[in-house]
């Protein structure tokens, strides 16, 4: 499944991920220590919804645009700082990536790392924070930074690893990338996204991430109509977190039942969150 950003902008999964990343940041910022947040495939960051790329897919009117359009969701306390993030872009028709939301997340003391390796991806990435001192966009390939970046300084933080799964070796990079960067740095949280088309792929990430090491490691799943045996479509949103804050289950929860009946495109949806536990 080859998941470019700017084709799927603002989807489902967008909604969800973005959603359920301000809460991981939320809990950092419980401590007043600085903490640093790495986004390992950043994209471009700003994405316009009437691009050609965008328009090809139409994918954001059942994601954002349906997100928007719930008055309650925008008063529900643990979507407030979603909702913030989408800034005043989203009124102009342009949709903020991984490394914007978590950006406007930050406190002062806070930095951002942001690594996209397509260069013109990389570019954009690097004008839309020329001049931040808080936020840096590299131009290497993030499974790179991950072993020559961490632990960062801070030592307390969030790597999110959001690939686009575009190569069929993803599954095991992804699961090889993750441990090695658990080694290096037993003390962060990590968060793997990854889309739901193949029962069979998705239950493959799942046990080799929960394989590595022993952390406690949970999965956030919203599946927006059946998955069928076979299935090759698009029909769900997955967040695998190593480390994760103690209350990240019960807020992922709340905000999957805030989000299931706007997302949902039939009846058969449903949304879990779950613990990854080895088969070893």
């Amino acid at each position: 499944m080859n998941y470019r950003h700017a084709y799927h902008a603002g989807n489902f999964a967008d909604v969800v991920k973005h959603a359920l990343l301000t809460r991981l940041i939320a809990y950092l910022k419980r401590k007043e220590k600085a903490f640093r947040v790495y986004d390992t495939h950043a994209g471009r960051g700003l994405y316009d919804l009437s691009s050609e790329s965008a328009l090809k897919t139409r994918e954001a009117e059942d994601g954002v645009t349906r997100f928007l359009s719930e008055p309650v969701l925008a008063e529900h306390p643990l979507l407030a700082d979603y909702r913030a993030a989408l800034g005043t872009d989203i009124d102009d028709g342009l949709y903020p990536g991984s490394p914007l939301i978590a950006r406007r997340c930050l406190r002062p003391q806070d930095r951002l790392s942001a690594y996209e390796l397509h260069p013109e991806d990389a570019d954009a990435l690097k004008a839309l924070f020329a001049g931040d001192m808080q936020a840096k966009a590299i131009a290497l390939d993030g499974w790179l930074a991950l072993g020559a970046h961490l632990p960062p300084k801070e030592k307390r933080g969030l790597v999110l690893i959001d690939p686009p799964f575009e190569k069929t070796s993803e599954i095991d990079d992804i699961v090889e990338g993750v441990g090695k960067a658990y080694k290096r740095w037993p003390g962060g949280t990590f968060a793997v996204w990854y889309p739901i088309k193949r029962e069979t792929s998705v239950r493959a990430l799942r046990d080799g991430l929960a394989a590595i090491g022993d952390p406690e490691t949970l999965a956030a799943e919203l599946i927006v109509e059946a998955l069928r045996p076979g299935d090759e479509r698009f029909v769900g949103t997955g967040l695998a977190v190593i480390n994760p804050p103690f209350v990240f289950a019960e807020e992922a929860q709340a905000i999957f039942d805030a989000l299931l009946p706007v997302l949902a495109r039939d009846p058969s949806a449903t949304a879990r969150v779950f613990r990854l536990k080895s088969k070893g």
